[in-house]
């Protein structure tokens, strides 16, 4: 360890990021001093970190903060992360900033402060690659001079914040890669109707807890979008061709129109979703490349047919991995099984059904029959606590019926070890 040179050590101690542990292993010797001083590069203050916190009162515990800060050089990941504290004063917070500026790239910050920081004048017009904030709220975007020239990612947790600010915000981040909102507080005025974003960089958008009525997005450059428990009347996506994932989980949209961006779309993964197959298909349909096709705790719209094997087959060749979950009665399982055409490239099959059915073992038997290069199989059933004795009935059937295919793709696993080919594999 003597023999470490100290730009190393500054290294193994940024690895650490806490506070606490960073302090406590610079007190090794006074080459690790030296390395906390001068070569220390990411520092995070947690209040989940500080278990001993709640024995420090506010102002002792902004006194800690900088003290420590302003024994280093050259940070350039800071964490201030107090959740579980109290207002802060804000003349310590703008110090902490102030002194971090030069070389901060990355700052995560959830602070409340007393009176409330405007953290975008204070980061404005530096080398910031990383912002998350966290419990703040932005208002008044200064065009003039809060600009973010270096500004990839930027993540709002608990943020309160105007439709018309946030739009002003990604205008003032060129470079902008990667966005997330999360549960923001988003103010409408009674003229604005509808959230417009607009961005030419961004490649992907991760929209969790959010309620509008209309959300509208242009992103020439999006590659991934993720709305997850969101209620959105309308939710449209203007973009060049270039979206690769799609995601939806738990959302309610009315219309959602993304269908002129998904030609070159790989992963579709919906759950917690109502889908109406025809019109689902053909928001999907032009996607000729896609390789992941995820429908998963969906429900099928009982007026008009299910979506089939034989149109998965058929229009999505590149398919690799289909995870499906969704009940099935008698008609709509018939439908989905027509056709012949097999499922030549799937090599990873993914089945749930919320309740268990004869119909759940036929549904399998069928589709491992349509997947001839099929690797590797996963089941989930759901299956009550309480069960009644036609459900205890119905899981015995269903565990009978699944025995033999058991067996005869085990003999599969077996005849194909000894040749070299493919393995299949069963799991539960």
């Amino acid at each position: 360890m003597d023999d470490l040179p100290v730009e190393v050590i500054g290294n193994i101690l940024s690895q650490l990021k806490a506070a606490r542990d960073v302090v406590v292993a610079s007190m090794t010797c006074q080459k690790w001093r030296e390395a906390w001083k001068k070569h220390l590069r990411a520092l995070s203050f947690d209040s989940n970190d500080l278990s001993t916190h709640h024995g420090f009162n506010t102002t002792e515990l902004e006194i800690i903060i900088t003290q420590t800060i302003f024994q280093t050089r050259g940070l350039r990941c800071l964490t201030i992360s107090m959740e579980d504290a109290d207002e802060f004063s804000a003349a310590p917070v703008i110090a902490w900033l102030m002194y971090t500026k030069e070389t901060l790239r990355e700052l995560c910050y959830n602070v409340r402060t007393h009176p409330n920081i405007n953290i975008l004048e204070k980061c404005g017009r530096q080398k910031l690659e990383v912002l998350k904030l966290a419990h703040n709220s932005i208002t008044g975007i200064e065009l003039s001079y809060q600009k973010f020239p270096q500004l990839k990612s930027l993540s709002l947790s608990f943020v309160s914040i105007s439709a018309w600010d946030l739009s002003l915000l990604l205008s003032i981040c060129p470079k902008i890669e990667s966005l997330a909102l999360v549960s923001p507080d988003i103010a409408m005025s009674e003229l604005q109707a509808t959230m417009e974003l607009t961005s030419h960089s961004l490649k992907e958008i991760h929209v969790e807890a959010i309620s509008l009525d209309k959300f509208l997005l242009e992103a020439d450059s999006l590659q991934s979008l993720h709305l997850r428990d969101c209620n959105l009347e309308v939710f449209e996506l203007i973009g060049k061709g270039a979206l690769r994932v799609f995601k939806m989980d738990d959302v309610s949209i009315i219309h959602l129109d993304i269908s002129e961006s998904m030609e070159n779309l790989e992963v579709v993964d919906v759950a917690n979703f109502t889908v109406v197959w025809p019109k689902f298909y053909q928001m999907i349909s032009k996607s000729l490349k896609l390789r992941t096709l995820r429908l998963w705790g969906v429900v099928l719209d009982e007026e008009v047919e299910a979506m089939d094997l034989e149109t998965i087959s058929v229009y999505f060749p590149r398919l690799s991995h289909l995870a499906l979950s969704y009940d099935l009665g008698d008609d709509v399982l018939t439908h989905c099984l027509q056709g012949s055409s097999n499922l030549e490239n799937v090599v990873a099959l993914e089945l749930g059904w919320t309740i268990i059915s004869n119909r759940f073992s036929a549904w399998v038997a069928e589709l491992l029959e349509r997947c001839p290069r099929l690797k590797k199989l996963k089941i989930f059933v759901g299956v009550s606590e309480a069960k009644t004795e036609k459900e205890l009935g119905m899981l015995g059937n269903f565990t009978t019926s699944m025995i033999p295919l058991m067996r005869k793709y085990m003999e599969t696993i077996l005849h194909q070890r000894k040749t070299g080919e493919t393995i299949k594999c069963l799991h539960w």
